[in-house]
């Protein structure tokens, strides 16, 4: 799991779109790739935009639930809190040089 998620973080248009998502949860494929398209000034498809939300939504990164003819995406923190953890543990003490 560790590997999609790193996979997904290393393009830097994914992260954008994780940014536009923290910012603004719930987003439609049509919502995501107006504001990459105004706020950022990237050209890209709405086909590209849809194969980085699966690379996404692989990693765990993204959520999707469909209502009636629309699909609405959602940030999902936790695996990369599952991550962080990984390496940083709270009941060790820090060490000092």
């Amino acid at each position: 799991m560790a590997d999609e998620i790193f996979k997904a973080l290393a393009d830097p248009t994914r992260r954008t779109i994780l940014d536009e998502l923290a910012e603004s949860s719930g987003q439609t494929l049509f919502e995501i790739c107006t504001r990459l398209s105004m706020k950022h000034r990237l050209g890209i498809s709405r086909q590209a935009v849809s194969q980085h939300l699966a690379v996404l939504e692989a990693a765990g990164l993204v959520e999707s639930r469909r209502e009636g003819r629309y699909k609405f995406h959602t940030l999902n923190p936790d695996p990369l809190k599952r991550i962080t953890e990984r390496w940083t543990r709270p009941d060790q003490p820090e060490s000092t040089p």
